[in-house]
């Protein structure tokens, strides 16, 4: 890789990192580690084992890394560039070894169909392949944060049925954790029949109560403690003592 190309290299790495609206992400070591490694990468590929490949045709792959793209027709169009002819292991082991660098940055197996459907739709248009790949990399972002959406509805549905059988567990007058009951801002727990209940104060402290029952109020207040774990310590002796 001649002088200017690396400094054109570089500078671009640079470019693409400082465009980020976030001033904790430029500043991020995490961030800063991985930039010094993709700078060193794009340097030392000046020394590459894979020979038949220039700059284009590294960049095209490496933008299409991660999208469900036919391979022979990748091919095909990289073999329209500058450059050695480039047979369907070429490109197929290309872009894996590209995957590896990115740390397994494989095609998702669930957006295959919609990849495909959209680079079909794009093809039949006469994209040609670099925007057919952009578009990809856009529908694949939008598809990933879908289904981050709808994995995260899906945890908070399990936390609320997990919250709502807890609660029912309670008022059943089972033994049970500690458990929230709706209306009150204290906790509840039940152990070997007694209930006890949970109040936070305002220092942020908790006090232990020993309750008849959810709606008898309070009821006898046991101790005062720093947090909620030396409370349930408390309990797991108090519960099996005799009461007075």
């Amino acid at each position: 890789m001649l002088d200017d190309d690396r400094v054109d290299t570089v500078k671009r790495l640079l470019f693409d990192y400082v465009k980020s609206p976030s001033l904790r992400h430029i500043k991020d070591p995490y961030m800063l580690i991985k930039l010094a490694q993709d700078i060193v990468k794009k340097l030392d590929r000046g020394n590459s084992a894979w020979t038949k490949w220039n700059g284009p045709r590294e960049q095209l792959v490496e933008s299409a890394t991660a999208c469900w793209i036919p391979i022979g027709d990748l091919q095909d169009h990289l073999n329209r560039m500058e450059g050695p002819k480039l047979s369907f292991s070429d490109v197929e082991q290309r872009l894996k070894a590209f995957a590896d660098e990115r740390y397994s940055e494989y095609p998702r197996d669930e957006l295959q169909e919609g990849c495909l459907a959209v680079y079909g739709a794009e093809k039949a248009l006469g994209t040609e392949m670099p925007a057919i790949v952009g578009v990809l990399r856009d529908h694949i972002e939008k598809e990933e944060e879908r289904l981050r959406l709808e994995q995260d509805a899906h945890f908070r549905q399990l936390r609320e049925a997990e919250a709502a059988a807890a609660e029912q567990r309670l008022l059943s007058g089972a033994d049970c954790k500690w458990t929230p009951q709706q209306g009150s801002k204290d906790v509840f727990c039940r152990v070997s029949g007694r209930l006890f209940r949970l109040t936070t104060t305002t220092d942020k402290r908790v006090e232990l109560y020993r309750s008849e029952n959810l709606e008898a109020g309070k009821g006898t207040l046991l101790g005062k403690y720093l947090k909620r774990g030396d409370a349930t310590k408390a309990v797991a002796q108090i519960a099996y003592q005799p009461e007075f």
